[in-house]
């Protein structure tokens, strides 16, 4: 298989897990940051790994192409660009509209949106987990 396609794999698979769910929760957690300034925090770092990831997505699509796989290898990137592009389209413009809000020095109702930024990211890592040992066998 294509180092290009095993080594964006793995990146894209190490930034998700040490920024969703390292990063993002014990942000929250840190003396004297409340939730304007862990959202203002987060909104930037979101912003920087969800431009990561696209960029590792093509670096991966790239080493998949160059390595002509067989059938069963594609839908695991699949399903992590395609729930990357749900993340992207359908959740984050909620999360920036909640972020917004508070920003602004409005509280509001809860939001549940980054429940489902959650949940897509659980899905996301599994598929990228998938398809780095598929590579690697």
């Amino acid at each position: 298989m294509s180092a290009l396609a095993v080594a964006g794999t793995w990146l894209w698979l190490g930034m998700v897990l040490a920024i969703s769910f390292l990063e993002a929760p014990l942000k929250f957690r840190a003396p004297g940051v409340d939730l304007r300034t862990g959202l203002a925090i987060g909104r930037l770092v979101f912003r920087a790994l969800n431009t990561a990831e696209a960029v590792l997505a093509v670096v991966v699509v790239v080493g998949l192409v160059a390595a002509r796989p067989g059938g069963g290898v594609l839908a695991a990137p699949a399903a992590a660009i395609g729930l990357l592009v749900l993340q992207l389209v359908a959740v984050r413009p909620r999360l920036a509209r909640r972020t917004a809000t508070v920003l602004a020095g409005h509280d509001g109702p809860r939001s549940t949106a980054h429940l489902w930024y959650v949940a897509l990211e659980v899905l996301k890592a599994a598929a990228l987990v998938v398809l780095g040992v598929a590579l690697l066998a």
